[in-house]
């Protein structure tokens, strides 16, 4: 009979933040195995445990001090469960690393995830945010999510439109933050995708491809994405903290009269999308640096870590960057990262 692995008390979560925030936890379990879930659940209820579930830290701001039990997903496992002539279903363990999944993917001619290549942290936490990069969110290829509530151990699974995404935005950051474990994900990607290369950026970068395929965009978004976001394993950060605001389209052409070159987007909802890095270097942010933490120097939307950075630091810093914003272009921003 299997053992379950017990919980081990006071961990230090430095090195399972990308931030590299300083973390000691109260309790910490790493889960290989979702039959594990159950009994640490019942740890958890026995000693009124809050629980929070963390998957390879890329998108948290972590406390000093985190009381509770913290689930780390660890399981793995990537099945093809249906091929079809018009579309694969493959289902995937929580634990997987996002970008090696999607190298996975294309070597096997599994086409579509391209454009979000080498956003890092897991599957698991990819729906929460419902990544998106270059054109491409994850929302259009999502067929079920599979999971736990936590207050009362009930396995669940979503569908897509129960799942209810928006710009990185989802019920799991909404009604079922806080309640939801997900342990593994069914993507449904169409058998015959055409590469996607609308995004400006790509457009950019592809110039020399007559007619790019699915491996020119996974090349060209590597690249885009090493040349413009600091590595965390160099320079800790949590990628992109703000979002880009999207507001009403009477608001945005009020600020277009006194700010004709903002960098913006229509949507189709008659709605339009600013670029939040453009807000923030015009605010004049990009680089700024002070104790312990600051604004990467090429990329405005990034902020870091550098060396002694703690999260009261880090999100004083980024209060004053949205005051900064919202003062003088009557905009409001949201951060991505989900605060612990």
């Amino acid at each position: 009979m299997r053992v379950n692995p017990l919980p081990r008390a006071d961990v230090d979560l430095r090195g399972s933040n990308s931030l590299r925030l300083p973390c000691r936890v109260e309790w910490c379990a790493d889960v290989e195995d979702a039959a594990d879930l159950p009994e640490l659940l019942a740890f958890g209820r026995e000693r009124a445990l809050e629980l929070h579930v963390l998957g390879s830290g890329s998108n948290v701001i972590l406390p000093e001090r985190l009381h509770g039990l913290v689930l780390r997903m660890r399981n793995r496992g990537i099945e093809l469960l249906e091929e079809t002539p018009s579309r694969r279903v493959i289902r995937v363990a929580a634990g997987e690393a996002w970008h090696p999944f999607v190298l996975h993917c294309h070597a096997q001619g599994w086409f579509g995830f391209e454009n979000l290549a080498l956003i890092p942290g897991t599957v698991g936490a990819a729906p929460i945010q419902n990544i998106g990069a270059y054109g491409v969110e994850l929302d259009r290829f999502v067929l079920e999510v599979h999971g736990l509530e936590l207050r009362t151990g009930r396995t669940q699974v979503l569908d897509a439109a129960a799942c209810a995404f928006a710009y990185r935005d989802s019920i799991f950051k909404r009604a079922l933050a806080g309640d939801f474990l997900i342990t593994e994900v069914l993507f449904a990607l169409p058998a015959r995708l055409p590469p996607f290369t609308g995004y400006a950026a790509l457009v950019t970068e592809l110039a020399g491809c007559k007619t790019p395929d699915h491996a020119d965009v996974l090349t060209a978004v590597i690249t885009l994405r090493r040349r413009r976001l600091p590595d965390p394993g160099v320079l800790p950060n949590a990628g992109s903290f703000f979002k880009n605001p999207v507001i009403e389209a009477d608001a945005f052409e009020r600020l277009h009269c006194s700010e004709p070159g903002i960098a913006h987007w229509r949507q189709g909802d008659g709605r339009v999308k600013l670029a939040a890095a453009w807000l923030l270097e015009r605010c004049g942010w990009k680089g700024y640096r002070e104790v312990g933490v600051g604004v990467h120097e090429a990329q405005a939307l990034v902020l870091v870590n550098h060396g002694e950075g703690t999260a009261h630091a880090l999100l004083d810093l980024a209060a004053r960057i949205a005051s900064s914003v919202q003062n003088r272009f009557g905009v409001m921003l949201e951060i991505e990262p989900v605060v612990f």
